[in-house]
């Protein structure tokens, strides 16, 4: 009797003296909007901060370019192909697709599959306790935070966007409203830090999962002011939008109400890292801080530029997948370090495991690596792949992507070719190299096929009632239409005075 008693002390000691866990995740930030990485628009000294604080993956991705898949993959270790989940839950699928596009879109999982150990329970059996607060999005009853290894759950549920928008009240099922006035991101860090003041004397693991940036763009007066003197201030561009294929991008940042959201969410990162000090926990905490998908360059709010990266949320370029990716280990990351390691959303799951000093489970986690040894500035060659057989919203084409060393292919759907492009050397994705360098797009083709195949991915099938007159009408009216419309949309953001609609800065008015 003594021995098991002891045994259970000493898993409680060993236990209590386990790191903390921070994870914030932001909505549709491009890492190109965060000042450390060259934003002169956008102001983020506290992320700024938190990322030179532990170790930046400048080679860091999400698992998708869009979120409920990228978000399943940081719960589970694996790539969306693998779950079934490879487009925002909700979105229309086979028949049910209505647009007039020459693939349909393969079917698509609606929540994050029961069967699975989530990254949430693996620390709970471990001895940590739970918190969630924010944007969910895989799933709704059956299938909310709760359900999945968080013990606590503040304002997360199916939808993927703020219903009721930035300000309270926010009709938010899982989250009371607040006081007229206050605002979103403030307000779940505001329930983050009190999580974790609360369970201060016990190893904690909170998952800050902000509805930041994703559109509706709202923001105050005051921050909008602030951020249209200094767009007016650096000088105003003539035009700020250039087609990409399908549809207008943003070439510049320059949006003031955008500007201010990004302001907002770094106060509540900053209002976070400081409750850590206070409780002299800022020592014994890892902080991990990335994105579920690129910023919205195209589509959407057409809120920012994620330039030099070409394209942004829903592409298949690097706008679109690469993500701010920061671990903050005290003990292990120097501080202002860096790695060129390839780390995507998968190796979030088997890393803070192996941080916390539990056992890995590659049973749940296949697709992801410990980047404990990045972390200690080791790095090893390896493979990533993504499969978005989908179309986006923001003029994404159907496609899957391998990168290996420098390089990365691309095939489309719709046309069966693929591109190959350096991605050391040509960030932008400019200089096609697929016919000047044969045997790589050969041997990397040849890969991505064998991944594919071996993960079950779903494979887009022709659309029968496919027009392609009608298409090419609507193509044009994107380039033509809207791309005018966005101009003088963007330009009026900027107007000394501009008017947002009854939704935004007054919160006392209706919502309808």
């Amino acid at each position: 009797m003594k021995t098991l008693l002891a045994f259970f002390l000493t898993l409680s000691l060993s236990a209590a003296k386990r790191p903390n866990i921070l994870f914030i995740l932001a909505d549709d930030l491009s890492v190109k909007d965060l000042s450390i990485e060259g934003s002169t628009f956008h102001e983020t000294p506290h992320i700024d901060a938190l990322a030179k604080s532990g170790m930046r993956f400048t080679n860091g991705y999400s698992t998708s370019q869009v979120c409920s898949p990228s978000r399943a993959s940081i719960m589970s270790g694996q790539y969306p192909a693998r779950l079934g989940i490879t487009d925002w839950i909700g979105a229309a699928t086979g028949l049910a697709w209505k647009r007039n596009d020459k693939i349909l879109p393969p079917e698509n999982g609606d929540r994050l599959p029961a069967k699975l150990t989530t990254l949430a329970e693996a620390l709970k059996e471990g001895g940590y306790r739970t918190f969630f607060a924010g944007k969910w999005h895989l799933g709704g009853k059956g299938s909310a935070p709760e359900d999945h290894g968080f013990e606590i759950n503040k304002g997360g549920y199916h939808s993927g966007s703020p219903r009721g928008g930035y300000f309270s009240p926010y009709d938010n099922p899982a989250l009371t409203d607040g006081p007229s006035g206050e605002i979103l991101p403030i307000r779940l860090a505001q329930e983050t830090g009190q999580f974790i003041a609360k369970e201060s004397e016990q190893p904690f693991f909170a998952f800050l999962s902000f509805y930041s940036v994703h559109g509706p763009i709202q923001t105050s007066p005051d921050l909008w002011e602030k951020y249209r003197k200094k767009a007016t201030t650096a000088g105003l561009a003539s035009e700020r939008f250039k087609i990409d294929r399908t549809l207008p991008v943003r070439q510049i940042q320059d949006c003031p109400i955008y500007g201010g959201m990004m302001e907002s969410m770094d106060d509540a990162v900053g209002l976070l890292t400081a409750k850590l000090q206070e409780l002299g926990l800022h020592e014994n905490t890892i902080i991990v801080f990335t994105s579920d998908n690129g910023g919205v360059s195209s589509g959407d709010a057409f809120a920012t530029s994620c330039l030099p990266l070409r394209g942004g949320k829903g592409r298949q370029w690097e706008g679109g997948i690469r993500q701010p990716y920061y671990i903050s280990a005290p003990g292990i990351t120097a501080p202002g370090s860096t790695s060129r390691q390839l780390a995507t959303g998968t190796d979030f799951y088997p890393t803070l495991l192996d941080l916390a000093g539990l056992e890995l489970l590659p049973e749940q986690h296949p697709d992801g690596i410990s980047l404990l040894p990045a972390l200690k500035g080791k790095t090893s060659p390896r493979t990533l792949y993504w499969h978005y057989p989908h179309y986006g919203n923001q003029g994404g084409e159907p496609s899957s992507i391998i990168r290996e060393g420098d390089f990365k292919l691309i095939r489309y759907y719709e046309s069966g070719h693929e591109e190959l492009y350096n991605i050391t050397k040509d960030i932008g994705e400019q200089s096609d190299l697929a016919s000047t360098q044969p045997q790589l797009l050969k041997t990397l083709s040849a890969k991505l096929s064998k991944h594919l195949s071996e993960i079950g991915a779903k494979i887009p099938q022709p659309d029968p009632r496919f027009n392609p007159q009608r298409k090419k009408a609507t193509l044009a009216a994107y380039h033509s239409t809207l791309k005018d419309r966005l101009e003088k949309q963007h330009a009026n953001f900027l107007k000394p005075d501009y008017q947002p609609n009854k939704t935004w800065w007054d919160s006392l008015q209706s919502k309808d």
